[in-house]
């Protein structure tokens, strides 16, 4: 399985990319407006068509295509029209930070979904099932940007408890202490974003195993529920989870590229919005691939951990 991805991942990427100079060149918009901003309205047609020349946006979109290529295989990553510098520039001041916001997400969610759903499944009908398992179907309907101004409102601006955008406080230095209290609302948000859909796995998945018949055999030696639960009934439930895992990343790319706006967390949130508004074709094109790679990556990461939790799936394959 994990081979078969390996095998479709360099076609697809190929295929990603020049969907986005395809779909980008289709577009309404002008590059050389968002270039150029205000000036655009003043500026003549000979001076817009020197400078269309000059950032090669004259050129059909398949020739701009392979020219970006030809420099990615090389490693260089080409120049952002929209931020004036190389798109690696862009890509080391911001991608560390959604980096950072996506990694503390997925472990809050991940843990928060494991313990809940284990919870919840082996004490079905308790206060906390009656609690958390309706919570999960509310937060399912709503979007990670509504659930980001709800925290907004309530624990920045009505509380006062946490700060509700940027990396540190006005005028502070860049510290550890700052970023973390300033992490915790965004990476709070994303993670209750995802958390409906894991936990709810975790724990219907957990229900089915907790009749198959190994478990049952086990109940029947003696064993402690705690013991059964454990070690016998949460192992299967965990291979469908880590799947889910896999196929959430999307999900959990968009979340964070919603939520990093509304917290205005320095991540890459503002680079996706601006290349695409302003057709910036280096940076929006790296930007795609970028996420392309990590939904792939995901998919291949939820495969092995699949294979090495069910040995009988690599048997199969």
């Amino acid at each position: 399985m994990a081979r078969r991805r390996l095998l479709f991942a360099v076609p697809v990427v190929l295929a990603v990319s020049v969907g986005v100079f395809a779909a980008a060149a289709a577009s309404p918009f002008d590059p050389l407006a968002g270039y150029l901003g205000d000036r655009y309205l003043t500026a003549s047609q000979e001076a817009q068509a020197k400078l269309a020349e000059q950032l090669g946006t004259d050129r059909p979109w398949f020739e701009q295509y392979l020219s970006w290529l030809g420099h990615l295989v090389t490693g260089d990553l080409g120049t952002s029209r929209s931020f004036g510098q190389p798109v690696a520039d862009v890509l080391a001041e911001r991608l560390p930070w959604t980096l950072l916001l996506v990694a503390v997400s997925l472990v809050i969610a991940v843990v928060l979904a494991l313990g809940l759903g284990t919870w919840t499944a082996a004490r079905r009908g308790g206060w906390v099932d009656r609690l958390v398992t309706p919570g999960c179907l509310l937060l399912q309907g709503l979007p990670p940007f509504v659930v980001a101004l709800g925290a907004v409102a309530l624990f920045g601006i009505g509380l006062a408890w946490l700060p509700v955008a940027g990396l540190t406080d006005a005028g502070a230095d860049l510290s550890v202490g700052q970023v973390a209290r300033h992490l915790v609302l965004p990476a709070l948000v994303l993670a209750l974003s995802q958390l409906p859909w894991l936990l709810l796995n975790v724990r219907q998945s957990l229900l089915r195993a907790l009749t198959e018949d190994h478990v049952t055999g086990a109940r029947s030696r003696g064993l402690a529920e705690r013991t059964v639960v454990a070690r016998h009934a949460l192992p299967t439930a965990l291979l469908p989870f880590v799947t889910l895992l896999g196929a959430r990343l999307p999900e959990l790319v968009v979340g964070a590229v919603l939520v990093e706006e509304v917290f205005s967390w320095p991540g890459l949130a503002q680079a996706v919005v601006t290349s695409a508004t302003e057709l910036d074709f280096p940076l929006l094109a790296f930007l795609t691939l970028l996420t392309t790679v990590a939904v792939l990556v995901g998919s291949l990461i939820a495969d092995v951990a699949y294979v090495l939790l069910d040995p009988r799936v690599a048997a199969d394959g």
